[in-house]
């Protein structure tokens, strides 16, 4: 039997983020994905023109039906603090959490990349206070690490590493910041905090393009390996190759389109 990912989020109807991408990721490592949608949204790479969140007992029924055997566990989009309870209480009902083997990649998605709120104030204290401390592993992107430091009162330009440590006094595990929102970096750059371990950094070369939805590939692709007995590092670069491809892809496409429409100098 192929082995099993639940993953809860958001529909994107283009398919660059999300769900979506999310049963692509798992597909790519060999597993079958079992979702549970959040919000249904209709968006392009330049906006998010409509968002419908789910009813929350709707979103706990999905996941009652999806997360028995399931190997690890994916959270992307959830919107509303309702939706957040609901997932925390729907995972506690459903999964054992004294079994070994089903691990939680948390990505606190706020917002996305054409700038629509994807997650509310009060969303975000409920995740800080029901889905942290359940995570294995949380993986904000800079701008998220920054709003996570704000809700828990840092001042505003605190370090990375003393937001990480103030999540941490509050439940998270392991965090890994996503450096590709770093300005003037020539490589991306993700950093994994362990308690009491040192830093771990994952490089890779920076791409002149941006994609959508390398969030959710990056965090449902650790989810993945995670699922497949790796341990936390392995999975982690794994997945951050795995996106690197997908940007080496998208580049030698563009370079493609752009010499047979003549736009290439």
């Amino acid at each position: 039997m192929t082995p099993a990912l639940l993953c809860i989020g958001g529909m994107d109807s283009s398919g660059g983020a999300g769900l979506l991408r999310d049963a692509a990721t798992a597909a790519e490592f060999g597993l079958s994905c079992r979702v549970a949608v959040t919000a249904v949204t209709a968006q392009t790479d330049r906006a998010v023109s409509a968002l419908h969140p789910v009813p929350p007992e709707v979103v706990a029924a999905q996941i009652a039906a999806g997360a028995s055997g399931a190997r690890a566990v994916k959270i992307g989009m959830l919107g509303c603090g309702a939706i957040v309870r609901a997932v925390a209480a729907a995972l506690d009902q459903t999964l054992d959490r004294t079994r070994v083997g089903v691990p939680l990649v948390l990505d606190p998605v706020l917002r996305s990349s054409s700038g629509r709120d994807l997650l509310d104030p009060a969303g975000l204290g409920v995740l800080i206070e029901t889905l942290l401390p359940r995570a294995t592993l949380l993986t904000p992107n800079l701008p998220e690490l920054r709003a996570l430091g704000d809700w828990l009162g840092l001042p505003p330009g605190a370090e990375a590493a003393a937001i990480v440590a103030a999540l941490q006094a509050r439940g998270a595990g392991a965090v890994l910041v996503k450096g590709g929102h770093a300005e003037g970096a020539t490589d991306a750059r993700d950093r994994l905090y362990l308690p009491g371990a040192e830093i771990r950094e994952f490089t890779a070369p920076r791409h002149a393009l941006a994609l959508r939805g390398t969030g959710c590939h990056l965090a449902c692709a650790i989810a993945a390996g995670l699922a497949l007995g790796q341990t936390l590092p392995e999975a982690i670069g794994r997945a951050k190759a795995s996106v690197t491809a997908r940007f080496a892809a998208a580049g030698r496409a563009d370079t493609k389109a752009s010499f047979e429409t003549g736009t290439m100098p």
